[in-house]
């Protein structure tokens, strides 16, 4: 059962992962207990930046992530179940947010404290129901400034065979994104997202598929302003995976721009 900020996670991966410009590679490496993690972008002017993390458990507290990156900043997460269904979570960069995740069932609720700030606290739910739909919603309270409930939305989504469709509201109940996607075979899957508001009835965000071909993964879309896109992932040497993306305006093909990812 998905948490509610994952209710459309389908078409959303398929429209938005893997597309890139940017040029990267990531290095994962067991050092014993620790899994370490190496990553380095190439930025506009050519600069090589890089952040260096790792990942281990000791005493049943989970480091999730300690990361050290360029600029002299630092990530911490970490996580702990001290009972079933439940989640003890921390999360600290340039702020830092203390988590709790309920699970029991179909039901995961989640609540997160602005603890750096106490500036608000955030809490979510969706609950799986037999018929294949799923509904759930969030809310943020502010604590400071204009006290009170500053943000909330609902959605659901439904699930069917090879159908997957998610309905969900932004901006206080104003706007409504819908989401959907169709598995026509094992290798093809297409999928769509559109947003709705009173001053846009409908605006389609993006279309696109994902497709399993001999030689790799092809994903391709068209979003809005005629916004090409297009990307290969192909594993070339076990557990070594590169990504090719290019992004192009349909009305100024000069406005190419390409991205290379690699994953070891």
């Amino acid at each position: 059962m998905p948490k509610f900020a994952d209710i459309a996670k389908g078409p959303n991966d398929l429209l938005n992962e893997d597309y890139t410009t940017k040029v990267s590679l990531k290095c994962k490496k067991a050092a014993g207990p620790v899994a370490v993690t190496l990553e380095t972008n190439r930025g506009s002017g050519g600069a090589l930046s890089s952040k260096i993390g790792g990942k281990f458990a000791y005493a049943g507290l989970s480091f999730d992530k300690v990361q050290l990156t360029a600029d002299g900043g630092s990530v911490l997460e970490t996580s702990l179940v001290p009972a079933s269904g439940v989640k003890v979570s921390f999360k600290g960069n340039k702020g830092a947010d203390l988590g709790i995740d309920y699970t029991k069932g179909s039901l995961v609720a989640t609540g997160k404290l602005d603890v750096k700030d106490m500036s608000k606290f955030s809490t979510s739910a969706c609950m799986g129901l037999s018929s294949g739909v799923t509904l759930g919603g969030d809310a943020t309270y502010a604590m400071s400034g204009k006290t009170g409930i500053s943000a909330f939305n609902v959605g659901a989504s439904y699930s069917s065979g090879p159908l997957f469709a998610n309905v969900t509201s932004a901006s206080k109940m104003s706007q409504f994104n819908v989401g959907m996607s169709y598995k026509v075979n094992s290798d093809l899957t297409i999928a769509s997202s559109s947003t709705h508001t009173s001053e846009k009835p409908c605006e389609v965000v993006a279309v696109g598929g994902a497709y399993k071909a001999p030689f790799g993964d092809i994903k391709a879309k068209v979003g809005s302003g005629g916004i090409i896109s297009a990307c290969l992932i192909k594993e070339v040497a076990p557990k070594v995976t590169v990504t090719a993306s290019g992004t192009v305006a349909a009305s100024d093909l000069s406005s190419f721009k390409y991205g290379v990812g690699i994953v070891m």
